[in-house]
């Protein structure tokens, strides 16, 4: 397949450039900025609401993951980013899309479990309703900014992508330095559920989304088992051989995160892959445990 890649420079477009490559696939990156020599490339600009249309003929899939990040205290400029990064950017290629002469067959975009809210125990499959909150309302807006490719007949896939487990970023990475001092615990509570997906995995679902046309809409990219933070907190510091003796009190993760620390790191999303494992994906990692000893190498 030729398959065009947003997003190709950030934690998971890192990883599946790569993986679809060395699946023969050819791999064209939409890029901000210069091009860059010797690859494959096509310029756009969101915020300015441009794209070279013409360089999209021929493709046979979209794999969309450009997004401003998240993790950071909320401004209204940062939330502002959030928001128009993901919106703005997918009815641009979306637009572009549908108006092609040969639209691609396939168009597999990037929303998050944020869309669900904060939801306590509460089992959340695909067909569950949105939550409340920040995340959840640009993760709605996300979702419809995707529409104009639908209506033209592309298949649409929007990956509701939970924490992404990674030692080359991300939430894990971020982890690593103070649990390795013995200066890890639980945040809060450590109630709160979380739906995490390891990144060979995400990389795997995509290629799953890509190649199963079953698949359309909403589809969780989590984990079969979602567990609390003190679970998580527990299972890291036992991989590592570490104590995890050092809470983040709540009061203390809002002092210093802002809104961010009740949507993220206390919020509880408990989620369900219901439709990738109905459709025939296996997991290469199922299990917290198992996932983290291979990304971190402690078999």
């Amino acid at each position: 397949m030729k398959v065009l890649v947003t997003g190709s420079t950030g934690l998971v477009g890192s990883a599946l450039v790569p993986f679809l490559a060395s699946g023969g696939h050819e791999v064209v990156r939409l890029v901000r900025g210069r091009l860059k020599p010797g690859v494959v490339e096509v310029p756009w600009d969101p915020q300015a609401g441009t794209i070279e249309a013409a360089k999209l003929e021929g493709l046979d899939a979209v794999v969309h993951l450009a997004g401003e990040r998240i993790t950071g205290r909320w401004t209204a400029a940062k939330k502002a980013r959030i928001r128009s990064s993901r919106v703005q950017g997918t009815r641009l290629l979306a637009e572009a899309l549908a108006g092609l002469k040969q639209p691609p067959k396939t168009l597999v975009c990037a929303s998050a479990i944020g869309y669900y809210g904060n939801r306590g125990d509460e089992v959340l499959r695909e067909d569950s309703p949105s939550g409340a909150g920040f995340l959840a309302e640009v993760c709605r807006e996300w979702e419809a900014a995707a529409r104009p490719a639908a209506e033209k007949g592309i298949r649409v896939v929007q990956l509701r992508i939970g924490v992404v487990l990674s030692p080359a970023g991300g939430a894990l990475a971020r982890m690593l330095t103070p649990f390795k001092l013995g200066l890890g615990g639980r945040i809060g509570n450590g109630k709160q559920y979380m739906s995490w997906i390891a990144i060979e995995d995400l990389t795997g679902a995509i290629h799953h989304a890509l190649t199963n046309e079953s698949l359309r809409g909403p589809v969780n990219a989590v984990a079969p088992r979602s567990v609390t933070n003190l679970e998580f907190t527990k299972t890291l510091g036992r991989v590592l051989g570490r104590p995890t003796l050092f809470p983040l009190p709540a009061f203390a993760a809002r002092l210093a995160f802002g809104e961010m620390a009740d949507e993220l790191l206390l919020a509880s999303t408990r989620v369900e892959p219901t439709k990738l494992v109905s459709s025939g994906y296996r997991f290469r990692a199922p299990e917290l445990e198992g996932a983290l000893r291979h990304l971190l190498g402690k078999s």
